[in-house]
């Protein structure tokens, strides 16, 4: 028999998928015998089966109703109990954090008859009505779906009445009205009125915690996310106990490592007299945890203490939520805390000197995502100038873009291409899709664990909060400073998450120091610590890794920062791009050749440009694989555009005049060339075969490169790529070209010139027949790019901006298959073509030079397959390298346990 209901005192933190991440990890406190105020867990079994179904599960509601009693046996009081309440906490709980993304509702149990019970027992009026009115919004907004904007609307009219700055201010009869009003609103929203059961409240507050999965925010966050949308929420129902009792209460949320930075040590924020959600929420400006010490010295060591206890336990940062209840300190929750990319590195570079974790459990717990985050460019210190104003750094980074608002602006103008910066008072879970479109964001209250902090750092925002010194006024669409300077919308920010700052205008931006330790070995002694765990995570990932990472590198600049930043070879030379700029004219004149020997000089004075630049590479490369792709793209892409040229010509003719005879002839030529598909015309190995002479200047450039190279003392590694290869006798006609050409340079220079000769496999029939195609190649390489269009049927540059979005919202994509490999299509083809390849040839080498090579997913899927290389732009090796070691350590006994 299914099983939906468990007691805290039963579950593990193993036991997640179950009972999702909070009722998991509240369980494991328990465990360990932490102060943990009572309750069970419904599982993301019973949701799934309520999304599916729309109804609760048989016997969910007589397994509620069996823990609800043990828990009221606990307490000695039952819930919603007239006298003496038992009131209970609903909120759901994830396989994987999503913070604020769905519901809670508190104090589940008070009505008209047992608030006035709560202030009795409690000595405090005012606490009670406080908890029923936050019942009653809560309840109303989430689960009867009264907007929620018409509650806080009546709290601002109530605190402008009475002058009141804030809730704290308003009184028992204040929040006794307030209660009222709440409840009129809903019943004219709504046509019912609020429920005075406590067992319907309990019964519909969990039904609309399982609903909350689907909510649009919640949808939208997990895409960004990618977690799957199959997963469902557990729900936690669990004993109220409360931090608004007066100034020997409070609540907080702390962590066991700063998540800005990694550094060690007690942080995190306190708020005396408030409610958890007053905290994140940063709706009050809290207090540091270091206050709190003052405050209340006991529950301070103990928290400390429990900390403690915690991150030797998850042997991680753990993110803390607590209430102090009149000097009594209760653990509300504990996770792995999401931390920036800095403190992420950091963070396992001190648990493995600790000697917490292994170097191989260090790995796991830092992405290639996150060093991505850490080689972007940071401000010039040099040159920022006064800030406009000081907030907390609460997710490191550099952005710049024009201030909105609101969050439907700032998805408005990211749509239209524009760069933005968020700006808030506080953020609350509706505003995810501007968070997702912004470029920043800055808010002028909370702290470092307020919604907008905690989001931004899971999601890699640059973001400031509680930066007090602006007015922001989100009606008027403007912020103020304490100078009186005012910021209206579209005004262009800077804003620098690093240090917490904020600037007016466009600051330069500079290398980060992970890019100057990676391009010279230079560190600075600010940025040492986070400079030193990326270079010991890459050592790492150097050691374990099976996989090799190459660059795609055309110039010999770029193959020697992809050295730099640690690439084994170039996978993919792009011999098209040595066609540009001046050369176009050559190629030009190759084109209008009307004879051979017109075609034989043109290609003979490409010659020797391309020996130069291959030259260039090989040195760059010595000693490394360079694989040289021959020429790819259509002929027509060397000439000017159809259009201007006729559109020139016909100008000419307009005025009387007779029209340049090259202008003409190249207006001919294109003509002749046009195709409507190109992408499927005469292009890659087809041009070779078509073209005479052009495989063999190539072939001879490469040839004559390497003789160069090897009498300067240099042991150059060239290979020679076949590209758009559907049949292998395509590649095996291309292969007698080359081998002719090798013999002769090798005659000519009296040196055995070698160069092994492969295929770019970037057509599904070459996939499909990788067998016969490998009688003639020495190694593969995936082009997935053209892999991917071919496959899917898509062209690039035609469908991203039409309908890949509507996709990815629909769930056609998880992720655009241009970005991330397509497993199920594309990567079955690959599969086959390795598979069929190293039957027909064992010693086959095959390797990846589309996008994908530098994609951290990919990369694992590529392990995977048995690749043996992926091949990226310079920029992504790093990441590349810490993704393949990562992909070499799955399916071990490490794991990530964030």
């Amino acid at each position: 028999m299914v099983r939906y209901v468990y007691d805290f005192t039963e579950g593990g933190r193993d036991q997640a998928g179950l009972l999702g991440g909070k009722g998991s990890n509240l369980a494991e406190m328990t465990r360990l015998g932490l102060p943990v105020p009572p309750g069970f867990t419904l599982t993301t079994d019973a949701c799934r089966v309520f999304l599916a179904t729309g109804a609760e599960p048989d016997g969910m509601a007589r397994e509620v109703s069996e823990h609800l009693a043990a828990v009221e046996s606990a307490a000695g009081r039952r819930l919603g109990q007239p006298d003496d309440p038992l009131l209970l906490s609903v909120r759901s709980g994830a396989r994987f954090s999503m913070p604020g993304m769905m519901e809670t509702i508190l104090d589940i149990g008070l009505n008209d008859d047992s608030v006035l019970g709560l202030a009795k027992v409690s000595g405090n009026e005012r606490f009670a009505w406080d908890s029923y009115r936050r019942l009653v919004q809560m309840f109303g907004s989430t689960v009867m779906g009264v907007d929620g904007a018409l509650f806080e609307q009546a709290l601002a009219l109530l605190k402008d009445l009475r002058g009141a700055p804030d809730d704290v201010h308003l009184d028992a009869a204040d929040l006794a009205q307030l209660v009222e009003t709440y409840k009129n609103l809903i019943h004219l929203e709504t046509g019912e009125y609020f429920p005075q059961s406590p067992a319907e409240q309990l019964r519909r507050a969990i039904l609309a915690v399982f609903r909350s999965w689907n909510a649009e925010r919640a949808r939208l966050y997990r895409r960004r996310e990618h977690i799957p949308d199959d997963l469902g929420t557990a729900v936690n129902v669990q004993r109220m106990v409360f931090g608004n009792l007066g100034p020997d209460s409070g609540s907080g949320v702390a962590f066991t490592r700063d998540p800005a930075t990694g550094r060690p040590g007690l942080y995190g924020d306190y708020l005396q007299n408030a409610q958890g959600e007053d905290v994140v929420s940063g709706i009050r400006n809290t207090v540091s945890l270091t206050d709190l010490e003052r405050l209340d010295p006991r529950s301070y060591a103990q928290l400390r203490e429990h900390m403690e206890t915690l991150e030797r336990h998850y042997r991680d940062l753990c993110d803390i939520e607590f209430t102090i209840e009149r000097g009594t300190l209760w653990m509300l929750q504990t996770r792995v805390g999401k931390r920036t990319a800095e403190a992420a590195f950091a963070i396992a570079a001190e648990l493995t000197d600790e000697g917490l974790v292994t170097a191989d459990e260090a790995l796991a717990r830092v992405s290639g995502e996150e060093l991505a985050r850490l080689m972007f460019p940071r401000f010039d210190s040099t040159a920022t100038g006064e800030p406009l104003a000081h907030g907390i750094a609460a997710s490191p980074g550099a952005a710049v873009g024009a201030a909105v608002f609101d969050s439907a602006e700032a998805v408005r103008r990211a749509a239209a291409g524009d760069k933005v910066v968020l700006v808030r008072q506080e953020t609350t879970p509706d505003d995810l899709p501007g968070m997702v479109a912004a470029q920043a964001v800055l808010t002028s209250r909370g702290g470092k664990t307020s919604h907008a902090a905690v989001v931004a750092r899971g999601m890699g925002k640059v973001c400031v909060c509680g930066a007090e010194e602006l007015a922001v006024d989100t009606g008027a669409r403007r912020l103020t400073t304490r100078d009186g300077t005012v910021v209206e919308e579209g005004t262009v920010l800077s804003v620098d998450g690093s240090a917490g700052a904020v600037y007016l205008g466009t600051v330069p931006l500079a290398d980060s120091a992970v890019i100057r330790y990676l391009e010279d070995g230079a560190v600075d002694e600010a940025s040492a610590p986070v400079v030193d765990a990326v270079a010991r995570a890459l050592d790492r990932a150097d050691t374990v890794s099976r996989l090799e990472v190459r660059a795609n590198a055309d110039t010999p600049e770029d193959a020697a920062r992809a050295r730099r930043f640690g690439a084994r070879g170039i996978g993919l030379c792009r011999t098209e791009h040595m066609f540009l700029g001046e050369r176009r004219k050559l190629v030009e004149e190759m084109i209008l050749a009307v004879s051979d020997a017109e075609r034989d000089r043109a290609l003979q004075a490409l010659l020797p440009l391309q020996r130069q630049d291959f030259a260039g590479i090989l040195e760059a490369m010595d000693g490394l694989p360079v694989t040289i792709r021959l020429l790819d793209p259509p002929l027509h892409e060397f000439l000017p555009d159809r259009t201007e040229l006729a559109t020139r010509i016909a100008a000419t003719e307009a005025r009387g005049d007779r029209p340049d005879p090259h202008d003409a002839e190249l207006l001919d030529a294109v003509n002749r060339m046009h195709e409507e598909n190109p992408m499927l015309g005469l292009r890659g190995v087809r041009l070779g075969l078509v073209v005479p002479g052009l495989v063999a200047m190539q072939v001879r450039a490469v040839a004559e490169a390497v003789v160069a190279r090897t009498r300067a003392g240099g042991a150059p590694r060239a290979e020679i790529m076949v590209p758009l290869v559907g049949d292998v006798t395509e590649l095996r006609l291309v292969r007698e070209d080359v081998a002719r050409v090798l013999a002769e340079v090798s005659e000519e220079s009296g040196a055995a010139v070698g160069c092994p000769v492969g295929t770019m496999i970037e057509l599904p029939r070459a996939a499909l027949t990788a067998g016969r195609i490998a009688e003639e190649a020495e190694f593969f390489s995936f082009g997935t790019n053209d892999l991917t269009q071919t496959t899917w049927g898509f062209s690039r540059d035609d469908v991203e901006a039409a309908f890949f979005s509507a996709y990815l919202d629909k769930g056609v994509f998880p992720a655009s298959p241009f970005e991330t490999i397509d497993r199920d299509g594309v990567g079955r083809l690959v599969r086959i073509a390795v598979e069929e390849g190293r039957a027909t040839r064992p010693d086959l080498k095959i390797g990846v030079c589309g996008e994908h090579g530098g994609d951290p997913e990919s990369v694992h899927f590529f392990h995977t397959a048995g690749l043996d290389y992926v091949s990226c732009s310079p920029f992504r090796v790093p990441v590349a390298r810490l993704e393949a070691g990562r992909a070499a350590l799955e399916g071990t006994d490490v794991s990530d346990t964030r």
